[in-house]
């Protein structure tokens, strides 16, 4: 069989010049009363594809709510690793597992998203070797960290939840290094950006005399250093013409470490970017630039496979939808994802959110469970540039929805910024995304509305500080009205972000959603952002702009890129429903338009305007000129409004009126308004209002 998922898993720690997949076809025994050992050699029925987890039928196996279950394979270490150190890695495994080789014990991992590895060469023998691993996944995940992995018991928040993923769900390798080795290489941009600040961290015998060289690939860049005593080595190799990574120019710097000591060579690459992500006031600057996050929310489920990309071109493609979508940002949510997506989003320049899974309810031991993902995920997606946020808990999931009411809560949540900031103080630190903030370094916040006018009304108020608090419904008659923070976190002064928003039950609705909702937010000039909910459709839920298999919907003509475009248009109208934003008795009509822009420079253009029915997608040509429509912004100040006439052609009672800025003859905003002039009482925010069928 072809080995799936066969490519280099690690590639922000690289040592692929010596490495053997063992991804592929294991033995399987379920083992639901836990009646089995490491050295029985029975029940081993079944073959599983490795590394798609058991519940999925890209496993083989395809079987819910088995807790408890084994595999087994054989491996050869190879002839040219004689004398090294044989290091044997699981890149993920929901959520226990216990390792033998040759039937002794080698590791033991708790800890369903984060990588683990042991060095098995004590335990190897001669010629085939055996290699064991029981995985024991509880259905009651409610103390551990799981993520959108449905529990049983339930979750509170067990609706927007998904089919486990239980067992092998990453890539499972060896590797050969010396004894004396490098555990670690942190690379990060040095403050004014001429340089990287290197921390290496360094194991073995040999470890207080190694010597380490670096250089950087294709520069003339190398730096020669012993290593500390206490196995450390600290230093900055200097760029002499330094190119910043950024969206618009991802430029990666290759760092090739060699380790000289007593026990050989070791050898790895890293790489990095020159960058920087910074908080001043209300505004996020990248490169000193600032930045308007225009982002999306990815969940990383596949059909068939889970939380496991079926390949590595699908991690790629959903960084190429997003960008395709007018999105600049992907918040991947509650998952430490594939260390491959972000090394896609590095080379591509897309931006990432990154966060840890959560537990499902408050406890000593899932506050612990939750505070050991955050090193290993610094540690291992840390040299990315690509990421620029970092959350942590999400709406006070694992918190058991009352961070304001219990101060043991709000401690936990600090506790987890502390812990982050102290590991990575270079990129802003979310603490609880969307609902109620203890202590973090922006101000995020979930708000879900069906009602266009509410929507406007309540983003207008929080953004101006006329409400610190919004409704949120955790149930059909349950409604509750989330603060923004907790007494001593400041709601002014930081950035503000929408990280969650939609609405709509059909592709029709969300596409109207998207448009309107995005376009009060960019009215706004104090917003930072935002995160739309969100990409693609996952099982049950059919929430995104796509369906589950990254396939189109129907959108009524609507084209997300355009209402997620660096420039758009925004219009003073507060829209009725899909199919008729504005209602009318007349066919002449006038529209006050403002341009949102986050250019570095101001932008000028005329307004056109072109009819089609409604529904119709956007014409390639922006159609008539309006006369006298000239319109301008400067860089992240809302445009001030230019009305703009229009007429319905002749014989039409309803249409859509597509308007277009063009600038010097090209296209730089498009949004579209729907016409009706047959009023109807029943149409309006309220659907409890018409009559039932």
């Amino acid at each position: 069989m072809t080995t799936p998922r066969p490519e280099y898993p690690r590639p922000h720690f690289d040592r692929s010049h010596s490495w053997l997949t063992l991804n592929g076809a294991w033995d399987f025994r379920a083992d639901p009363a836990e009646r089995y050992s490491a050295d029985a050699p029975d029940g081993y029925d079944r073959a599983i594809t490795v590394p798609f987890a058991w519940e999925t039928p890209a496993s083989g196996i395809a079987e819910h709510w088995l807790q408890t279950a084994w595999y087994r394979r054989t491996f050869t270490v190879p002839a040219d690793w004689a004398g090294q150190r044989v290091v044997l890695h699981f890149g993920a495994v929901h959520h226990a597992a216990t390792v033998w080789v040759n039937g002794t014990e080698v590791t033991h991992h708790e800890g369903g998203y984060t990588p683990f590895a042991a060095d098995v060469t004590d335990a190897l023998g001669d010629g085939e070797q055996l290699l064991t691993v029981r995985v024991h996944a509880p259905a009651d995940k409610r103390d551990i960290a799981h993520g959108k992995q449905r529990s049983m018991p339930r979750d509170d928040y067990d609706g927007v939840c998904f089919t486990p993923s239980s067992g092998i769900w990453q890539s499972v390798w060896l590797e050969a290094r010396p004894a004396t080795h490098l555990a670690a290489l942190r690379l990060r941009p040095n403050d004014d950006l001429t340089g990287i600040t290197v921390e290496a961290v360094v194991h073995g015998p040999a470890a207080d005399r190694a010597e380490l060289r670096l250089r950087v690939r294709d520069e003339d860049t190398a730096v020669t250093a012993t290593v500390d005593p206490d196995g450390r080595l600290h230093t900055e190799l200097p760029l002499p013409a330094p190119r910043l990574w950024s969206p618009e120019d991802p430029h990666l710097y290759h760092v090739d470490a060699e380790l000289t000591s007593a026990d050989g060579t070791d050898r790895v690459a890293a790489y990095t970017g020159l960058r920087t992500v910074t908080v001043d006031g209300e505004s996020l600057y990248l490169n000193g630039r600032r930045l308007f996050v225009r982002g999306v929310l990815d969940q990383g489920y596949w059909p068939g496979t889970g939380i496991t990309a079926p390949d590595d071109t699908a991690l790629r493609r959903d960084l190429e939808l997003a960008a395709e979508a007018g999105y600049n940002l992907v918040r991947k949510h509650l998952k430490l994802e594939d260390p491959r997506f972000a090394h896609h989003a590095d080379t591509l320049g897309m931006l990432l959110w990154a966060e840890p899974a959560s537990p499902g309810r408050f406890s000593p031991a899932s506050t612990a469970a939750f505070a050991e993902q955050i090193e290993p995920m610094v540690e291992r997606d840390g040299n990315s540039p690509a990421i620029v946020i970092w959350g942590l808990y999400n709406e006070e999931w694992g918190l058991d929805w009352d961070i304001p009411g219990d101060p043991a809560k709000q401690r936990a949540t600090a506790d987890a910024y502390d812990r982050l900031k102290a590991l990575d103080a270079t990129r802003p630190v979310v603490d609880n995304s969307g609902w109620t903030h203890v202590k973090t370094d922006l101000l995020d916040w979930h708000y879900y509305d069906e009602s266009a006018a509410s929507w406007a009304t309540t983003v207008a108020d929080l953004l101006s500080g006329e409400r610190d608090d919004f409704p949120v419904k955790l149930g059909p008659d349950f409604v509750v009205h989330k603060k923004l923070a907790v007494p001593g976190q400041p709601l002014r002064g930081l950035p503000n972000l929408n990280s969650e928003y939609g609405g709509g039950f059909t592709g029709l609705d969300r596409a109207w959603h998207l448009r309107w909702q995005t376009q009060e937010l960019r009215r706004h000039d104090r917003l930072a952002g935002y995160v739309y909910t969100e990409l693609y459709d996952i099982e049950h839920e059919s929430a995104g702009l796509l369906d589950f298999g990254r396939g189109t919907k129907d959108l009524a003509g609507v084209d997300p890129a355009h209402a997620n475009a660096p420039t758009t248009l925004v219009l003073d109208v507060t829209p009725v429903a899909p199919g008729r934003d504005l209602l009318t008795s007349d066919r002449d009509l006038t529209v006050d338009v403002h341009v949102s822009h986050h250019g570095t420079d101001p932008v000028a253009g005329t307004l056109h305007t072109t009819w089609t029915p409604v529904y119709a997608r956007t014409p390639d040509e922006p159609g008539d000129a309006v006369p006298g429509g000239r319109a301008e912004a400067k860089p992240y100040v809302l445009g001030a409004a230019v009305t703009v006439p229009a007429t319905l052609p002749d014989g039409w009672v309803s249409g859509r009126l597509h308007l277009a800025l063009v600038v010097d003859g090209t296209v730089a905003a498009r949004t579209a308004l729907d016409v009706d002039t047959l009023t109807d009482p029943y149409i309006g925010d309220d659907p409890q209002a018409r009559p039932s069928a």
